[in-house]
């Protein structure tokens, strides 16, 4: 069934997309080692899911400042310099965690800096990157070049996030996040490798620099209602439904397995990340592009809600050796809420980059890098909080079930979403 493979032509028709698309994958699988090798590290100095949780707070402010100013500077000055300077930020901090861990740090503070920091320099680096993308391929190639970036990310969190709890596991916080600093080293190399990306001359829209042009930036997202929806739709799932936070005390206090649960369940959303892009042939020919996002946010909720089901019904009995089929009903229920993860994502960046001009994109990708990466982070913080109260089961059933009725009520409030039509977009 060739329709149903997925599209290679943007690796085969633009060498810089290739070359950055193969150096994100690599550098992104060394960012998960990070982010597992965190919400563990905090885990095993408080022994709470709630500060788990906190690290989204401390990584928001940053990641919404960063990305809206970040976002701006993109639309004025050489995307390429921009996406460097960040990425070497980035780098830097990665090896900060790496030193805290050798010195043997052990205060929660230093943790709590140091990712506010990274999420700072990532919120200027990923929409620097994305906005660089549509320049390298013709449009109608962005949906299976989102496609590619999906399937790279899922590569990168499955592997990943096994990866760093084995490393954590059988070694130590340090030898992670120095196995992180090596591996980043790729993107830095892909940027370097990109031809100049300086700004388009021709829009007054370039006239302010600063708080002016982000606010320029939200003047004109206020009157593109469906790209408005595509951020506004995202934040439901991932304010209500991210479950992440959970996972450190999953595998403790539910299913057993410790550390190396943690990074198994991690991956199992990466899995159905995988598997949706794999098999994103016909996925990227999908004109209804509004429908296909709110039936796969729907499936998302459904799935987080049947994880904590499983949660429910194996209770918080400590097991001190793992509970098989649990594990595997709820690693099924984290590849389809991965998978619809995966679909919902690619038809989003693709509506955003298709119907934004360039020289609002930059500033746009910022609001969407704000959204899809500080949504979860606030989500995991109010989910980490719930779970605190009531338990991660209950948490993640209410969470997901919440998900689906306010994402229902959202669409049927904006009814030109749904009728969004990719042959003729109307952003």
């Amino acid at each position: 069934m060739p329709s149903m493979v997925m599209d290679l032509t943007p690796l085969r028709v633009s060498r810089p997309f290739r070359d950055l698309w193969l150096g994100l994958t690599i550098s992104n699988l060394g960012a998960q080692l990070t982010v597992v090798a965190v919400g563990l590290e905090v885990y095993h100095l408080t022994g709470s899911t709630g500060s788990v949780g906190l690290l989204g707070l401390f990584a928001l402010v940053p990641l919404v400042f960063f990305g809206l100013y970040g976002g701006a500077i993109l639309d004025h000055y050489d995307r390429r310099t921009v996406a460097l300077l960040s990425a070497s930020a980035t780098w830097i901090v990665t090896l900060l965690l790496a030193a805290q861990a050798w010195a043997g740090v052990q205060e929660v503070w230093v943790l709590y800096v140091l990712v506010a920091l990274q999420s700072g320099a990532f919120a200027v680096n990923s929409p620097a990157r994305a906005a660089i993308i549509p320049r390298l391929l013709n449009p109608t190639l962005m949906p299976a070049a989102n496609a590619l970036q999906t399937l790279g990310g899922s590569v990168a969190v499955t592997i990943g996030p096994l990866l760093g709890a084995l490393l954590v596991a059988a070694f130590s916080y340090g030898v992670a996040y120095s196995v992180d600093a090596v591996l980043f080293t790729a993107a830095l190399v892909a940027l370097f490798r990109l031809p100049p990306q300086p700004p388009k001359a021709s829009s007054t829209r370039r006239a302010r620099v600063g708080l002016g042009s982000v606010l320029d930036g939200f003047r004109y997202l206020a009157t593109q209602k469906n790209v408005r929806m595509t951020f506004a739709v995202d934040l439901v799932a991932m304010l209500t439904s991210s479950p992440r936070v959970l996972f450190p005390a999953v595998g403790l206090v539910y299913l057993g397995g410790g550390a190396t649960t943690t990074g198994v369940l991690t991956a199992a959303a990466a899995v159905g990340v995988g598997a949706a892009a794999l098999f994103s042939g016909r996925l990227t020919r999908i004109r209804w592009q509004g429908r296909i996002i709110s039936v796969a946010i729907v499936a998302w909720g459904f799935a987080v809600a049947g994880f904590g089901l499983v949660l429910v019904v194996t209770g918080g009995t400590h097991p001190d050796h793992v509970l098989w089929l649990a594990l595997a009903l709820a690693l099924l229920m984290l590849v389809i809420a991965g998978g619809s993860d995966a679909v919902s994502s690619v038809f989003r960046q693709t509506i955003l980059q298709t119907a934004t001009p360039d020289d609002m994109r930059g500033r746009l990708q910022g609001v969407f890098i704000v959204v899809v990466a500080g949504g979860p982070r606030l989500g995991e913080a109010m989910l980490g909080g719930v779970a605190t109260r009531i338990g991660e089961g209950w948490a993640a059933v209410i969470g997901g079930l919440v998900c689906v009725v306010l994402l229902t009520l959202l669409v049927r409030s904006q009814r030109s979403f749904w009728d969004y039509d990719a042959r003729h977009p109307v952003s």
